[in-house]
């Protein structure tokens, strides 16, 4: 569980803001999940995402244990722009959904990539999964990616 303490240069913050900027390696969407799910709490009291933080505001934060995902690697075909032992560089195809996920548990860009570069990938975002970066949703090509 990790705590936080509000100081008062840090008032008048929404919670989700507040938190992404204490580097908890969570997104805001992540952070705005968690509240929901009642993990992030103030004062031991349920809030909502739109909270603003208070001066000795103590915000407890249950941390999720990774959870075990099955993916399996894909022949699919990708246009590879750059690849070395660190780095690879692909024009994702447009409507190219790029994680798994509920209605998409196959067929993903991620799915492609682990094919590609079999077990040279990290875990991240709190699950076990492929440490692709990217910035790009799947109606966007070209992604830049960091194994």
């Amino acid at each position: 569980m990790k705590k936080f303490i509000v100081s008062q240069e840090e008032i008048n913050k929404r919670i989700d803001s507040y938190l992404s900027e204490k580097n908890v390696d969570l997104s805001r969407v992540a952070i705005q999940r968690l509240i929901a799910e009642e993990k992030i709490k103030v004062n031991d009291k349920k809030v909502k995402p739109s909270y603003k933080v208070q001066e000795n505001d103590e915000i407890t934060l249950e941390e999720e244990q990774p959870k075990e995902i099955i993916l399996k690697a894909q022949n699919i075909p990708l246009e590879i722009i750059y690849e070395d032992k660190d780095i690879i560089v692909v024009n994702k195809p447009k409507g190219m959904v790029v994680h798994p996920a509920n209605g998409n548990p196959d067929g993903t860009l991620v799915n492609a990539i682990m094919a590609i570069c079999k077990d040279s990938l990290s875990g991240i975002g709190g699950e076990i999964r492929p440490g692709i970066v990217h910035r790009l949703d799947k109606d966007t090509s070209r992604n830049y990616y960091r194994g």
